[in-house]
């Protein structure tokens, strides 16, 4: 019997592991490793600071879901792999196996900027610790307001959550009844409003322009950040911004165990693939979702990285998974390929009690149709769409999109 083991517990582990088990069924024994026993919804993290979410409400146990689907669950830190043994190391002793999917997440680079991170002077929402760490900041905010500065750092790749927090905050703040009180300041490393790290779409720098008047935010494109300190965001041209409450999204590195890999992956922990997910030296190995390489197909006055979210990531872990069946079946000549940027883009982006739908059909240019339409009256939208991939995951429906 054959053994795929896949790392990684989040979108693109857990559909990579159903969709391999559902494919190969008895033929192969499929083993998912992860540090965390549950699945959390980080696109509805944003909502956690405001009190609009608990992280208990978009947590799914991983153990009864992939136990119904014959996946085989072992909770445990992998510290490193041996891709010349087929080993998977971790703290609960080695795992071999005959395919592994790397499908591990990225790591936090709070370390890039003197004063960044949640236990220096910023907050985040990159994990469940960070946006309940938010939650208690925005709690001293509202009980003593002043000016509040949200964005991302060089280097970031996550724009759509940190324009999402943005908007959400000012939302909030109306609600609470502080916005009077409270002068609100982007700062992107983006050449321009709504770049999301995919070049932009037709239209959406004016929307994003609009989006800042209508609801008075300042806002800085080119940034580059020199040092937050206790009191000020300071930026590399000079600029001081003061700030009672930040929120910086910071750049991401693959995950930790991968720079202790050897060749494994590349210098910031990411695995290089071609265009089948399919790792360019070792041929049992395939990686999915964040921990692939993507190389940049632009470049920018700032630093800027190109965003792996949730769609994505299930769609590349669902290609990875069917190939490893591919190549057990016989047909290694006949993989399904498909670039990153070729994947199509489905995004539904909260703007505090409004939202933008962007749908096209690559996620980066060229592409030949690309849309964003906005909701001027509700959200419903992204509330829709959590509810739908909690109530799927739940069921372990990694099929359906």
């Amino acid at each position: 019997m054959f053994k795929v083991v896949v790392i990684g517990g989040s979108f693109a582990g857990l559909t990579g592991a159903l969709e391999a088990k559902r494919k190969l069924g008895k033929t192969a024994e499929v083993i998912l490793i992860a540090k965390s026993d549950s699945f959390v919804y980080i696109p509805s993290l944003i909502w956690v600071p405001f009190g609009w979410r608990k992280v208990k409400d978009i947590s799914i146990p991983l153990r009864p879901v992939l136990a119904k689907h014959g996946v085989k669950f072992i909770q445990t830190e992998v510290s490193k792999v041996e891709p010349e043994n087929n080993k998977v190391v971790t703290s609960e002793g080695e795992v071999d196996y005959d395919y592994l999917l790397v499908a591990s997440g990225v790591s936090t680079r709070f370390d890039l900027v003197e004063g960044l991170g949640p236990d220096k002077n910023t907050y985040s929402v990159c994990t469940p610790g960070h946006a309940e760490a938010a939650r208690d900041g925005w709690q001293k905010l509202i009980n003593d307001p002043g000016p509040v500065v949200v964005g991302a750092s060089q280097g970031a790749s996550c724009m759509g959550a940190g324009y999402e927090f943005l908007f959400n905050l000012e939302y909030a703040a109306r609600k609470a009844g502080i916005r009077d009180k409270v002068d609100i300041t982007w700062i992107t490393p983006e050449p321009f409003l709504a770049h999301f790290g995919i070049g932009g779409m037709a239209g959406g720098e004016a929307m994003l322009k609009s989006f800042m008047k209508m609801f008075n935010i300042n806002y800085i494109v080119n940034s580059e950040i020199e040092k937050i300190t206790e009191a000020d965001v300071v930026l590399k041209d000079g600029r001081k911004l003061p700030y009672k409450y930040s929120m910086i999204i910071p750049p991401f590195n693959g995950a930790k165990f991968v720079k202790e890999s050897g060749d494994l992956g590349d210098e910031k922990g990411f695995i290089p693939i071609d265009d089948t997910y399919r790792h360019k030296i070792y041929p049992n190995i395939f990686a999915a979702g964040l921990a692939v390489a993507v190389p940049l197909p632009w470049s920018t006055p700032v630093a800027l990285g190109i965003p792996k979210t949730g769609f994505p990531s299930e769609e590349s872990a669902k290609i990875a998974a069917h190939n490893i069946v591919r190549v057990l079946h016989g047909g290694t000549e006949k993989l399904k390929a498909k670039p990153w940027g070729r994947i199509p883009g489905l995004c539904v982006l909260d703007a505090g009690h409004k939202e933008v739908v962007i749908i096209s059909n690559h996620l980066l240019k060229p592409r030949q149709f690309a849309v964003m339409m906005p909701n001027p009256f509700a959200n419903i939208g992204k509330r829709l769409l959590e509810k739908y991939f909690l109530w799927k995951t739940r069921r372990g429906l990694s099929y359906l999109m």
